[in-house]
């Protein structure tokens, strides 16, 4: 038996199991060898029946007996039940609704039985404890062989259950042919790992916790190790190829520096140094520039395209340089199109005209500034108009969303493209950017969002990281209340207050629109449309009130947003489509509602939308949940001192794969675990920089060619 093997080959399966399977992409016997335990009992822990309590929750390993079908007294309803035995006792089990269980196991059979226990009042005043629909599995080996104390749980789905899982595995272990390891022999041995087949032994059925824990390891480094190799490779790959040398120095941009509505900040100058310093390089520079809200990281974007856009290069008898600059949403890409022209006005280009042109190109229409009849604004101009302007290289940086990247976007001379919050925008992107045989573009990827260094290591391990670590003076420190229900009223008089001085309101919802209420698993959370008319009706019925949220057409949201920005909306709900760069000045005030949903990354990055002003800023934040762990996590908002250490937080209280309210990494969960340890990380980057140092094509591992070659994670954050 290979890994290869397809699983139809070597077990008949019905159609549930089939359906099940493919739900948890499970084709192959190394498909399913890759489904590891997701943790493990123990049956040296497991309860003997003379111990059990009402109440309690246990598991109990014995033989069944007794087994009978009937129908209750009362209700008439159907029933089975049966009795578990052990060396201390025995102990009833009722089925409700579930009499065909009872057919499903032989009289005498060893059992594993999971559930709470009940207790039922007998004639005389007796009681008696029972379990009342317990999850029950067939377990002959494991309740035979002492030396295996522990045993597997895996993840289940409708169709397939854990026990299935483990004697599937059981059945494949001693027919696998020793697979190859891809992992190097001197990796294994340095950081002494079990080779793979060990590890598959090990991980699938422990005799010890020790076996199990080495088995997770293995397996954890294997997953970082290898997109750490990816990420290498692709960063060998492209210092191969040739960028525009761009010189620039520090004092060349302190003229435009000044330009800042705040002084620059040493971490601003630092950033502004190191991508000067890339730009000379003559290879195209990856960087990720990581700041909190308000850190100024669209300034030192602002800087990195003037540097290009004044530029001449030496021996190339050419005009401008240009810069393309993607935005997440269109509302953004508006944004930072008016935030340029600030910046660049009345700045002469190398051609001697009177400014910079900066285009703006979205799903919904084009502008450019200057206009020839405006010569200090902007004006809407045709989509073939600006395509025309960029293909010839008047327009020296053209703002946008995606839509930068169609194929009738073309630039003359494209020498940087930076990027907001899309950090895994590579060279294949950069390439859809620029023409045949023109250079590639320098990169600058930009992100709000604290990630914690092991992630930002891993996830990004083929783009250099420069922090954003200070804050330009005179920015007030947020005050932040966690506010429960029973708080709620005081903290509305709060705000009513600043409201009546002219403040502005952010009010954020988990929802658009209210759950379906025929859908029991539906996600019971505030809406926005639902806490709109709330607040209008019963809270803030003097204040003007608006909606934001995804499903509205750009239009719409363009309309919504610029009429908070002219404070014709005093308040305004909205999903977390604020989260990211949208900016009010005169909004000082913030309510997450719902806020035990989010992570805390993304309650620091929704609750910096009201740092872009001078006025004092608040922000509530809105727990339906008033348990004591809830409420230990959310005021780590009030003591931390910047994102990146409410990052780590989030991550050591809430688990990786819980990071920012999703999985949404594309990690296993043993990969995400992984990365709570910054030793494994930082050993795996080494050890993968030091392979693709010396072969970067992998010729002396074709194992690890061909892993990567066929490897479909999709690494990413968005």
């Amino acid at each position: 038996m290979q890994l290869g093997d397809n699983l139809i080959e070597h077990f008949r399966l019905h159609a549930d199991q089939e359906r099940a399977l493919r739900k948890l992409k499970i084709e192959t016997v190394g498909d399913l060898l890759c489904h590891f335990p997701v943790r493990y009992g123990d049956t040296a822990e497991v309860r003997g029946i003379s111990d059990l309590k009402m109440g309690e929750t246990a598991v109990i390993f014995g033989t069944i007996s007794g087994l009978k079908v009937k129908k209750a007294w009362r209700r008439k309803i159907p029933m089975a039940e049966a009795s578990v035995s052990d060396t201390t006792g025995s102990i009833k089990i009722i089925w409700f609704h579930q009499a065909y269980l009872a057919k499903m196991f032989g009289e005498n059979s060893h059992v594993r039985v999971e559930g709470k226990v009940s207790v039922r009042h007998l004639p005389a005043g007796r009681q008696e404890l029972y379990f009342s629909n317990p999850k029950i599995e067939p377990a002959p080996d494991l309740f035979n062989q002492a030396e295996h104390t522990l045993y597997p749980v895996y993840r289940e789905t409708r169709g397939l259950t854990s026990n299935w899982l483990y004697h599937a595995v059981k059945k494949i272990l001693p027919k696998l042919e020793p697979p190859q390891d891809p992992l190097p022999e001197e990796i294994i041995e340095k950081y002494h790992l079990p080779n793979l087949k060990t590890a598959l032994v090990w991980i699938h059925t422990p005799k010890n916790p020790n076996d199990a824990l080495a088995a997770r390891k293995r397996f954890a480094f294997e997953e970082i190790f290898m997109i750490q190799l990816e990420r290498q490779q692709a960063r060998a790959e492209s210092r191969k190829k040739a960028a525009f040398i761009i010189e620039k120095k520090a004092e060349d941009m302190e003229p435009f520096i000044k330009r800042f509505p705040f002084t620059a900040t040493e971490a601003q100058k630092k950033a502004v140094a190191h991508i000067l310093e890339d730009f000379r390089k003559g290879h195209p520079m990856s960087r990720l520039l990581e700041g909190d809200v308000g850190s100024g990281k669209t300034a030192v974007a602002a800087t990195a395209a003037y540097a290009v856009a004044t530029s001449r290069p030496k021996n190339q008898n050419f005009g401008t340089l240009q810069t393309a600059y993607m935005a997440p949403t269109e509302i953004l890409a508006r944004q930072h199109f008016e935030s340029f022209i600030k910046y660049f006005s009345e700045i002469p280009s190398p051609r001697g005209n009177l400014s910079i042109n900066i285009g703006l190109i979205t799903g919904s229409g084009c502008r450019k500034f200057p206009s020839k009849i405006n010569p200090n604004g902007w004006t809407d101009i045709s989509r073939s108009q600006l395509l025309k302007w960029a293909a010839s290289g008047e327009i020296a940086v053209l703002v946008g969303t995606h839509a930068l990247i169609q194929k009738s976007v073309k630039f003359k001379h494209l020498a940087l493209a930076i990027v907001d919050e899309q950090h895994r925008f590579g060279t294949a992107q950069r390439q859809k950017l620029v023409n045949k045989h023109e250079a590639v573009p320098h990169l600058l990827s930009m992100t709000a969002t604290p990630i914690p260094r092991t992630l930002a290591l891993t996830l990004y391990g083929d783009l250099d990281l420069t922090l954003l670590d200070e804050m330009p003076a005179g920015r007030k420190k947020i005050i932040t209340e966690i506010v429960t229900l029973a708080q709620r009223n005081s903290a509305y008089e709060k705000i009513r207050e600043e409201l009546k001085t002219g403040r502005q309101l952010f009010v954020i919802c988990p929802r658009i629109d209210e759950p379906d209420p025929t859908k029991e698993l539906a996600v019971q959370a505030k809406s926005v449309k639902k806490e709109a008319e709330r607040l209008k009706k019963e809270i803030f019925p003097e204040y003007e009130i608006g909606i934001l949220h995804s499903k509205m057409k750009p239009a719409e949201k363009e309309k919504v947003m610029n009429d908070f920005k002219n404070k014709k909306l005093d308040i305004l709900t909205a999903t977390s489509v604020v989260e990211v760069g949208v900016n009010v000045e005169n909004a000082s005030l913030i309510v997450i509602e719902g806020a035990e949903r989010f992570g805390l990354a993304q309650l620091h990055q929704l609750r910096g939308r009201v740092l872009r002003g001078t006025h004092q800023p608040y922000c509530f934040v809105f727990s339906e949940s008033s348990s004591s762990k809830t409420l230990e996590r959310l005021n780590a908002l009030k003591t931390a001192k910047n994102g990146f250490e409410l990052a780590e937080f989030d991550l050591a209280q809430r688990g990786a794969g819980e990071l920012a309210g999703t999985k949404q990494w594309g990690l296993s969960d043993l990969g995400m675990e992984a990365v709570k340890n910054i030793k494994m990380v930082e050993a795996a980057r080494a050890e993968a920089a030091l392979i693709i140092e010396k072969d970067s094509h992998l010729s002396r591992f074709p194992l690890l060619a061909e892993r990567l070659s066929s490897n479909s994670q999709k690494i990413h954050f968005e």
